[in-house]
C-alpha cells in the first residue's frame, strides 16, 4: 500500500499529468493512423524522453501506447481501415454499426470497455504480477505449441459460416509468416532473392492490404451509385441497457487479454483476436456477429487494451524463471 500512495503521489504531480495527457493525445492520433502501431510511436518518442525523470518518462510512454491501442478503433469502426493491428477485430462488428448510422454508439462502446480493460490490467498488475509472471516464466515449447494449435482452432468461428474457408483462410497466413530468414537456422524461406523479405512480411502493410485496400476497392466498384453517408454527431456513451449486455463480454475479455498479455511472444492483437471468438462464442445473438453487434466491439476492445499490462508482469523484478525440470 505505501509503494502505491507513492507512485499515486508521483503521478498527481502537474507537470507529469501534464504529460500524460499529452502522451493520451498523440498516442490516440497515432493509433488512428493506419500504417501506424502504438509500439511505433513508443520508439518514436522515446528519444524525447532521455532527458525527462524516469517516472514521467514511463508515464507519458505508458499513456501513449494504450491511447494508440484504443485509437486504432476509431478508423475501424469509421472507413474499415484499423489504424492499429489489435483493432482488426473491432473492424468485423464495428464499421457495420457505423454503416447503420450507430457510429458514435460503437465509438463510445469502444472507448468504455478500453478503459475498463486498461483498468483491469492495472489492478492485476499491482496486486498478482509477481505470481504471473512466475507462471508465464513456466511456458515452454510444449505450452506455445498447445497454444498455437488453440490460436488456429479459433480461426473455424472467427468470421463466416464456412469453417472450412476460415481455416483455409488461417493456413494462408501462417505461409506468410513463413517468409523471411528463419531465426534458428539461418536458411531463407520463400525470399526469391528479394532482400527487403529477409526480414519477413511486416503485420502492417498485410493489415492495410486486408482492410484499406479492400475497402478502396469495394468503394471503386460502386462509383455513380448512390452514395450512403455516415452520420456521426458525437461519441454516445453506453446506456444502462448496453451495459447489461456486454457486462459479462467485457468482463471476459479482461481475463483473456491479461492472461494473454502476460505470455511470452502474445499481445494485443492476439488476445483481441480471442476475445472477439470468445464474445461470439458465448453471445445469445451469435447471428448478429459481422452484422453490427455491440459485443462484438465490446469483446476485443478489453480484450485488447487488458493486454497492455501484461508485459509489465514479465518483467516484474522478483519473478525471476525458476529452473524447468527436463521432460
Amino acid at each position: 500500500m505505501e509503494a502505491i500512495l507513492a507512485g499515486l503521489t508521483d503521478i498527481l504531480v502537474p507537470s507529469t499529468l501534464g504529460l500524460v495527457v499529452a502522451g493520451t493525445i498523440v498516442g490516440v492520433f497515432v493509433g488512428a493512423l493506419p500504417g501506424l502501431s502504438s509500439s511505433m510511436a513508443v520508439a518514436l518518442l522515446l528519444p524525447f524522453t532521455i532527458y525527462l525523470e524516469p517516472i514521467p518518462a514511463i508515464a507519458m510512454l505508458s499513456a501513449l501506447y494504450c491511447a494508440g491501442t484504443f485509437g486504432g478503433s476509431i478508423t475501424a469502426i469509421l472507413i474499415n481501415a484499423p489504424g492499429a493491428p489489435p483493432a482488426a477485430a473491432t473492424a468485423f462488428d464495428g464499421f457495420p454499426m457505423a454503416q447503420k448510422g450507430q457510429a458514435g454508439r460503437a465509438l463510445g462502446m469502444a472507448a468504455v470497455a478500453s478503459v475498463i480493460g486498461g483498468l483491469f490490467s492495472l489492478i492485476v498488475l499491482i496486486l498478482a504480477a509477481p505470481a504471473l509472471a512466475r507462471i508465464a516464466y513456466q511456458f515452454g515449447p510444449p505450452e506455445y505449441f498447445a497454444l498455437t494449435l488453440f490460436g488456429l482452432s479459433m480461426l473455424a468461428s472467427i468470421s463466416g459460416k464456412s469453417a472450412t474457408k476460415n481455416l483455409i483462410g488461417g493456413a494462408f497466413g501462417v505461409l506468410i509468416a513463413t517468409v523471411g530468414v528463419d531465426l534458428t537456422t539461418g536458411v531463407e524461406r520463400f525470399t526469391f532473392g528479394v532482400p527487403e523479405l529477409y526480414e519477413g512480411i511486416s503485420f502492417i502493410p498485410v493489415l492495410i492490404g486486408l482492410f484499406a485496400i479492400a475497402e478502396l476497392l469495394k468503394q471503386a466498384a460502386e462509383v455513380g451509385k448512390p452514395v450512403t453517408a455516415i452520420g456521426l454527431s458525437a461519441i454516445r456513451l453506453p446506456s444502462l441497457q448496453d451495459f447489461k449486455r456486454v457486462w459479462a463480454t467485457i468482463a471476459r475479455s479482461c481475463g483473456i487479454g491479461t492472461f494473454i498479455g502476460i505470455l511470452p511472444a502474445e499481445g494485443s492483437t492476439v488476445a483481441a483476436m480471442i476475445g472477439y471468438n470468445e464474445a461470439k462464442r458465448w453471445s445469445k445473438n451469435k447471428d448478429n456477429f459481422g452484422k453490427g453487434e455491440i459485443e462484438g466491439v465490446a469483446g476485443p476492445e478489453a480484450a485488447n487494451n487488458a493486454a497492455t499490462g501484461g508485459p509489465w508482469c514479465r518483467r516484474w523484478p522478483w519473478a525471476s524463471p525458476a529452473p524447468r525440470p527436463r521432460r
